[in-house]
């Protein structure tokens, strides 16, 4: 069959408007798809940890300004973060804390010294930076979840705290100590690795009250 000109112009016209029709309904079909599908459901959870009982005798006579307590870069984030192996960690995209944990670590430390009638005053974390005697800071380097034995998962916390004298040049360390604590998770899923780091995060904070109240701190630095 011969075509003529313009009869060709018309059939190539109306391929292309055939190929572009095509072309959108696919696009509308694959929109819609996407539009239906629920987007993924994170859980949050947060650190609230068993506050220590008040120590027994006379507070310390100096006020402790509650400071930052950083995290390590590979736990810094929100995300939950296992521990696979040796070397390898995964963090997970489902399950993560509701707030930074730098923030959640240096809250949980304030209220448990605020509890614990150590210091004549503690100053909550926040707080103007000129206020206290003494500074506490810490530094959190290990919040995972250690699943390297499947049937034995423990929570991992080690945090280290320093106590400095608020009006000191240089480090000014008067007091420091390192905990770390492996709380058995029990039972299975990230509400129960969230009860571990709570109970390993309420052992911490009772022992730093402890030696805290034992520690020897000049009246006045």
């Amino acid at each position: 069959m011969n075509w003529s000109p313009s009869a060709l112009s018309r059939r190539t016209a109306a391929m292309r408007m055939f190929a572009v029709a095509a072309f959108m309904i696919v696009a509308v079909i694959l929109a819609s798809c996407t539009l239906s599908r629920p987007s993924p459901v994170k859980r949050t959870f947060l650190l609230e940890p068993t506050l220590p009982t008040a120590a027994r005798g006379t507070p310390k006579p100096v006020a402790l300004r509650i400071g930052v307590v950083n995290v390590a870069a590979p736990f810094r984030g929100k995300t939950f973060v296992f521990r696979e192996s040796d070397l390898r960690y995964e963090s997970d995209y489902y399950d993560e804390f509701f707030i930074a944990p730098a923030i959640m670590f240096s809250d949980a430390t304030a209220k448990a010294l605020i509890a614990s009638n150590v210091f004549r005053r503690v100053v909550p974390f926040g707080a103007a930076s000129d206020e206290g005697d003494y500074v506490l800071d810490g530094f959190v380097s290990e919040l995972y979840a250690d699943t390297r034995d499947a049937a034995a998962p423990v929570a991992v916390i080690t945090v280290t705290y320093y106590v400095t004298a608020a009006n000191a040049t240089g480090s000014g360390v008067v007091w420091s100590r390192e905990y770390h604590q492996r709380a058995k998770v029990s039972g299975v899923g990230p509400d129960a690795v969230a009860r571990g780091w709570n109970a390993a995060l309420s052992a911490v904070l009772a022992e730093l009250v402890k030696d805290l109240a034992m520690a020897e701190l000049p009246a006045k630095p």
